[in-house]
């Protein structure tokens, strides 16, 4: 019997942090993914003024239409917010309604950013034209693949929401994990937003 208790125990105690330890996993994936982009926005700060004769900020960035594209993206942050309330709430229509309307928000955003990148190529404007387009679109680019990812991951989690027979801890847990990842991606964007297209106009 003590045995037992003995060879059970240890399992108790792994499983016990297996939530904690996947979690900070994502904590460290994150600070490695701000190393990333810190070191993209390093590069653009060097070539934002290597114009080789081309377009300035200036003549290309349409302010109000990127802060469309910003409204989009921080409004999507707030619904994945009453997505996590519905989570915890164990109410899987609010948690899947909410996952939608996110969805939605976060296309709209990556559709935006692609009829730009159109129109910059379009206008003779492209990766290959200067430094500057070379660094803006590397770095604008990075954080669109990182949206798109993120989409993608919000479908899985509403697939395996539906399939659940109830919204469990380990449900909850992937959750958690893509707020944070949809959430540190609004907080690069609003920096792209000042540093690379405010900064670039003034």
């Amino acid at each position: 019997m003590l045995q037992t208790t003995l060879v059970a125990d240890p399992h108790h105690h792994d499983a016990d942090h297996v939530p904690s330890q996947s979690v900070f996993g994502f904590w460290v994936y994150l600070m490695t993914d701000c190393i990333v982009f810190a070191s993209l926005f390093a590069v653009f700060a060097v070539m934002s003024h290597q114009f080789a004769g081309g377009p300035t900020g200036k003549d290309l960035f349409d302010i109000p239409g990127v802060a469309l594209e910003t409204a989009a993206l921080l409004l999507s942050s707030i619904t994945y917010g009453f997505a996590m309330l519905g989570a915890h709430k164990g109410k899987k229509g609010a948690l899947l309604g909410w996952l939608l309307v996110t969805f939605l928000l976060g296309a709209s955003f990556l559709v935006m950013e692609l009829r730009e990148f159109a129109h910059l190529i379009g206008e003779g404007a492209g990766p290959g034209r200067s430094a500057f387009l070379s660094s803006f679109f590397t770095l604008v680019a990075t954080h669109g693949l990182h949206v798109t990812f993120g989409l993608i991951w919000m479908v899985v989690l509403a697939v395996q929401a539906i399939r659940a027979p109830a919204l469990g801890e380990r449900e909850l847990r992937r959750l958690t994990c893509l707020s944070m990842f949809w959430h540190f991606l609004d907080v690069i964007w609003i920096c792209v937003f000042t540093f690379v297209y405010l900064a670039s106009v003034i």
